[in-house]
């Protein structure tokens, strides 16, 4: 199925609004520089993202900070630093062994240096960021959009919210208490909110009006939450069944990619699903994740052109993109524009 640029429309794409698609800088410009730093994320609003994403984890003193997981074996230099603090825990019903952030207090947590978590990207940058706060990332956003004149959403996932419920270190109260403190108190403000589980979205809609979105795996997997609860349903009964359930208690969702443009035997893609024009229909937006330059994350079909990519995906009518390289989904989105 392949993809020419040629072929996308020059019209607006058709988003449940009927603008441009947002571009949400994942993890910053994680294509760039090591994901979740404050070098990072004013990369990506450099190169013209609407949204930065920060990932939110707590520490042992209920700070919430910037990582992708509570385990920052692979994203800092906490093993050299604190080679004692190794552990083994079940995150998520999962057995991990390394270190975690609710182990350590902030003011160690600002002792490390970030590092980049692929092999393959550039590890120039190693040893030279901190590790930002919750509330280091919003002063980036609000200083900026006061200096560049245009408003930087900020984009946080909750991460592991079961997991750190459990152990004493609810992430939504901390959440909710820095969006209230900063401003952040409607469907207006420039913040969404997301989790790949549904309890703890359901728990916040009542508590908060900014918009929220529910991720959604590949479809055979279950939100952890449900694993927890016994609930049998997975990714794929949400998407199949209960979109318009969804639209009671979030402003959109954020699919795989995949369960838009599936692929198929030698990676081919295959026809489109139905799944925006579904959600759409819910009155839901569709934020898909994750798009990436590399040409190990590029069906063949797209001829290693990763605007290929992001054009299909504008004009079938995505709301926004969680991209790793900002810079690229910027310039394909100026191309609906031509």
């Amino acid at each position: 199925m392949a993809v020419h640029a040629e072929n996308v429309p020059t019209l607006v794409a058709p988003t449940l609004d009927g603008g441009l698609p947002l571009v949400i800088g994942h993890r910053g410009a994680a294509g760039h520089r090591p994901e979740h730093t404050l070098a990072s994320y004013e990369l990506a609003i450099d190169y013209g993202v609407d949204f930065i994403e920060p990932d939110l984890v707590t520490t042992k003193d209920g700070v919430l900070i910037a990582r992708h997981e509570n385990d920052i074996s692979g994203t800092s230099d906490v093993a050299d630093k604190f080679p004692e603090r190794r552990a083994t825990k079940a995150i998520d019903g999962k057995k991990i062994t390394g270190w975690f952030t609710e182990d350590f207090t902030l003011a160690e947590i600002k002792k490390l240096r970030a590092r980049e978590r692929l092999a393959f990207r550039n590890q120039g940058w190693n040893g030279i960021y901190e590790i930002p706060t919750f509330q280091e990332v919003i002063d980036l956003a609000k200083r900026r959009s006061a200096a560049n004149g245009r408003i930087i959403g900020i984009y946080p996932e909750t991460k592991h919210p079961s997991y750190f419920r459990s152990i004493g270190l609810p992430l939504e109260p901390l959440l909710l208490k820095a969006l209230e403190a900063n401003g952040y108190a409607d469907a207006g403000a420039p913040v969404f909110v997301q989790s790949f589980e549904v309890q703890n979205l359901k728990d916040l809609s009542r508590l908060t009006k900014v918009r929220l979105i529910q991720l959604m795996e590949d479809a055979r997997l279950q939100p952890y939450d449900f694993i927890a609860a016994g609930d049998r349903r997975s990714y794929g009964d949400l998407t199949a069944k209960a979109l318009a359930e969804i639209a009671t208690y979030a402003h959109g969702i954020g699919p795989w990619k995949r369960s838009i443009v599936p692929q198929g035997a030698h990676g081919a893609l295959l026809p489109p699903t139905s799944l925006v024009a579904d959600a759409h229909k819910a009155g839901l937006v569709v934020h898909p994740y994750t798009f990436r330059d590399e040409p190990e994350f590029l069906a063949p079909d797209y001829q290693l052109d990763p605007t290929r990519e992001y054009l299909q995906f504008y004009r079938l009518g995505v709301d926004g993109v969680f991209s790793d390289f900002g810079d690229t989904a910027v310039r394909a989105r100026a191309m609906l524009q031509r």
